[in-house]
């Protein structure tokens, strides 16, 4: 499996235990409650976590999203394929909230689904987003992703205050190789 994919402001590589502290930096308190059961506390618990990245990228699609110049890494990226469809794939994002609103979301993804059409046969892409996630929206639009749908109170990820689970409506997205090879 390819090692790195590279834009003009991006490396999407494979983590390395040199990230921990990167890595702890985002995911110390996760924006979006569907990342919550990845939170993690502390920088030795991140060193842990990394290395659960690193044994993942031996078998599944899986990036830290590192600046170019510095090496800094923002984020991560990985695919997962559909377990009944093995040429269709449901992709994840996450950045640093403090490299959002640069366009480094729209640059990843994008190289990114180009290496998941190009490289690895894939038919179709689709993602979860909640309704709440305007910016994931309006970044599978840019994508030339469709709305395919809106699953009401879907999932939980965390619980109300009273400690029942507070269910989140949930977008569905996707495009199929033939139209992002058209666009």
């Amino acid at each position: 499996m390819k090692k790195t994919i590279e834009t003009p402001r991006l490396i999407l590589r494979h983590f390395n235990l040199n990230d921990a502290a990167d890595l702890y930096e985002y995911l110390a308190e996760p924006t979006i409650n569907c990342f919550q059961d990845m939170k993690i506390h502390s920088v030795q618990e991140a060193e842990k976590v990394i290395q659960e990245r690193i044994d993942k990228a031996k078998s599944e699609i899986y990036f830290a999203i590192c600046l170019k110049d510095t090496g800094k890494v923002i984020g991560e990226i990985f695919a997962c394929a559909d377990e009944r469809e093995n040429d269709t794939f449901s992709p994840c994002w996450m950045l640093n909230a403090k490299f959002q609103k640069q366009g480094y979301a729209l640059e990843a993804v994008a190289a990114f689904f180009d290496f998941l059409f190009n490289e690895n046969l894939v038919r179709r892409i689709y993602i979860y987003t909640e309704d709440y996630n305007i910016p994931c929206q309006k970044l599978c639009e840019k994508l030339g992703m469709r709305r395919e749908g809106l699953f009401t109170e879907f999932v939980s990820f965390v619980n109300n205050p009273d400690g029942t689970p507070k269910y989140e409506n949930t977008y569905q997205y996707a495009i199929l190789k033939k139209e992002w090879l058209k666009n």
